[in-house]
């Protein structure tokens, strides 16, 4: 498989080498964690030819005999090298029953520079602090961006062109391997039922298996919508399903738990609080909706949202559903001191449908930029003040 430099997720590991934090490169499965950890291995081994390297893949047949943590723990410790600097690289940590134990045990010898993977459902974000006691860094890593995709297949030029084949395939580039459409497309629905609601349904022992790929269905048919527990629940009542409020929520935290979706919360714009109901889903890849419900009547404008919600993440964003008099902002994002509002649309070439999109940016009376991000196909340009950004320049600029 053609492999590429992921070169932003590159240098966050760079920048972490040394530090005394247990590195764990979490995301979606199949969106590149354990290439990138080897793209990673190679940079250490040209810039220290002296450091010790301990990589292992547990879901190797080889390592079978690791699989249990005194094991590894003991193997890892008996790879240690004196007066050089000692690297541990664990892929598919999740394999081994009490790996916490081993990691821990092996960080608290401070002779080690830890860096592992694994599975997203069972190595989430949100346990790490739970299994490690705060001793992490986490670098979240997301299926190929459009930019990586146009790297990928060496495009240059005539880049909105390429924005409708990406829109059809997205960023896992497993599915790149693939010759026709059909064939990528099952490729996507094979990963996503196979590898994230299995993760899933292992995890929490769920019983109900179809429960949550109802669930699913309903939040990619969805995406960008305001989405609640409640509305799931009642489009799964009258079926040979049924299920409380609670359970349709507790399976929709696992999912956004697994990387598979992402909740996007609302933020008062005028009053400058966030509110805790009414949320948006993104789906970490727009092209597995497609692998589910088919490409027939696509809903662009809803896609392109995605592919925005998405990079913007990428990027370092937190994003946030603005309202503000009634009226919706596809987007507020924040990092550090920045804050942006953004709209977003498929065509503002109609002059109801841009006037539409400006209104609500026009209402907002604060200083922080204001950009509308839409297929222009020409150079950004300016209505009082709001920025107007084609989508293909946007997604090529970092």
């Amino acid at each position: 498989m053609k492999l590429i430099k992921r070169d932003t997720y590159l240098k966050q590991l760079i920048d972490t080498i040394g530090t005394p934090d247990i590195k764990v490169i979490t995301g979606v499965r199949r969106s590149g964690k354990s290439k990138l950890m080897e793209s990673f291995i190679e940079y250490v081994k040209e810039k220290d030819s002296s450091a010790n390297i301990i990589h292992l893949n547990l879901n190797l047949p080889e390592n079978e005999n690791l699989l249990e943590y005194h094991s590894l723990y003991n193997y890892i410790n008996s790879l240690y090298k004196e007066k050089v600097t000692n690297y541990i690289f664990v892929d598919e940590i999740q394999m081994c029953k009490g790996f916490e134990k081993a990691i821990i045990g092996l960080h608290t010898s401070e002779k080690y520079d830890i860096y592992i993977t694994g599975s997203n459902a069972f190595l989430l974000s949100s346990d790490l602090a739970t299994l490690f006691t705060g001793r992490t860094f986490r670098i979240e890593v997301y299926p190929f961006s459009f930019k990586e995709y146009c790297k990928y297949f060496e495009i240059r030029d005539n880049y909105a062109k390429a924005l409708e084949g990406y829109i059809k395939i997205g960023g896992m580039s497993g599915s790149y391997l693939y010759k026709s459409e059909k064939d990528k497309q099952n490729y996507l629905k094979d990963v996503y039922t196979t590898l994230v609601l299995r993760d899933i349904v292992q995890k929490y022992a769920i019983k109900k298996r179809i429960l949550i790929e109802k669930i699913s269905d309903y939040m990619m048919d969805n995406i960008s919508n305001i989405t609640t527990a409640r509305n799931i629940t009642k489009s799964i009542s009258g079926t040979e399903l049924s299920a409380s409020n609670a359970t349709v929520t507790s399976y929709i935290k696992y999912l956004c738990n697994s990387f598979a979706f992402y909740q996007v919360r609302k933020y008062d714009v005028k009053g400058k609080k966030y509110l805790t109901s009414h949320e948006k889903y993104y789906l970490c890849d727009h092209a597995l909706r497609y692998s589910f419900l088919g490409t027939r009547n696509i809903d662009y404008g809803r896609v392109i949202e995605n592919i925005v919600a998405i990079e913007l993440l990428r990027r370092g964003f937190t994003i946030y559903a603005g309202a503000l008099y009634g009226k919706e902002i596809d987007f507020v994002a924040m990092k550090h001191n920045q804050k942006i509002y953004i709209q977003v649309s498929d065509n503002i070439s109609n002059k109801e449908t841009l006037e539409r999109e400006l209104t609500p940016l026009k209402s907002i009376k604060d200083a922080y930029p204001k950009q509308i991000i839409a297929r222009t196909y020409q150079p950004d340009y300016d209505i009082n003040g709001i920025k107007i950004i084609d989508l293909t320049s946007w997604l090529m600029t970092m």
